[in-house]
């Protein structure tokens, strides 16, 4: 038995954030393989199902991210499933938009939700990084919890698409084959040849303006993750 593990933040407010990638991820892998019933059980919304015959368990922790571990090792000890039965989807700053990287075992890179599991359960599950890129120190807090832009549309369904489609890959150990098949799928199209530059400038549109970024909570879970987050 596997446990598939995705982390996010609860809650409406933070569906479409770049930190919820790893939810994102889960429910993918649920659409693509018929599981549907989630249900409320050890602090987290979990699913049962096979995937390349093989029985797995879903995982989305309602914790807040900075106490995945809680539900996590919750759900390992019932089952019953060693750290090595383990895999986890999350967010990664450090690695450019739409690329993954397969690892087991690591620091925690300053992943709130691996702070949280890797006392718990100790180090040696397997790690799937969702590359969201980096935007610079001080923009760090309103990009992981800023919504996927419109244009992120391009790499990011592609890239879930390709992790519901191929997860079974990961389930049995096929990493490298994993990580190929996301890389194939997220890979930009050729571009057209440019166009002539007198005819390039009548389509030149003025840029939107920036969405302001939203408020942040100064009390509670999500303050505390924040807090975090910016090293304070």
């Amino acid at each position: 038995m596997k446990l598939l593990v995705g982390l996010g933040n609860p809650g409406g407010q933070y569906e479409g954030n770049r930190h919820n990638i790893g939810f994102m991820a889960v429910d993918a892998i649920a659409r693509a393989h018929g599981i549907t019933q989630f249900r409320s059980k050890h602090a987290g919304l979990l699913a049962e199902g096979n995937i390349g015959g093989e029985k797995v368990i879903l995982l989305k922790p309602q914790t807040f991210m900075n106490r995945s571990g809680d539900s996590v090792q919750q759900v390992a000890q019932f089952y019953k499933i060693a750290p090595s039965d383990i895999i986890v989807f999350y967010d990664e700053l450090d690695l450019a938009e739409g690329k993954v990287r397969v690892k087991v075992g690591g620091g925690n890179g300053g992943h709130n939700g691996l702070r949280s599991i890797d006392p718990q359960i100790g180090l040696g599950y397997k790690r799937v990084r969702l590359g969201i890129g980096h935007p610079g120190k001080e923009f760090v807090t309103h990009h992981v919890l800023g919504d996927f832009a419109k244009a992120d549309r391009d790499w990011v369904e592609p890239l879930l698409g390709a992790v519901g489609k191929h997860v079974a890959m990961l389930v049995k150990g096929d990493d490298s084959g994993f990580m190929n098949k996301l890389a194939l799928a997220t890979r930009p199209a050729e571009e057209p040849q440019a166009k002539p530059a007198a005819k390039a400038q009548s389509h030149i549109r003025q840029a939107r303006p920036a969405k302001p970024p939203a408020e942040l909570p100064k009390t509670g879970p999500m303050a505390d993750m924040l807090r975090k987050l910016r090293g304070e």
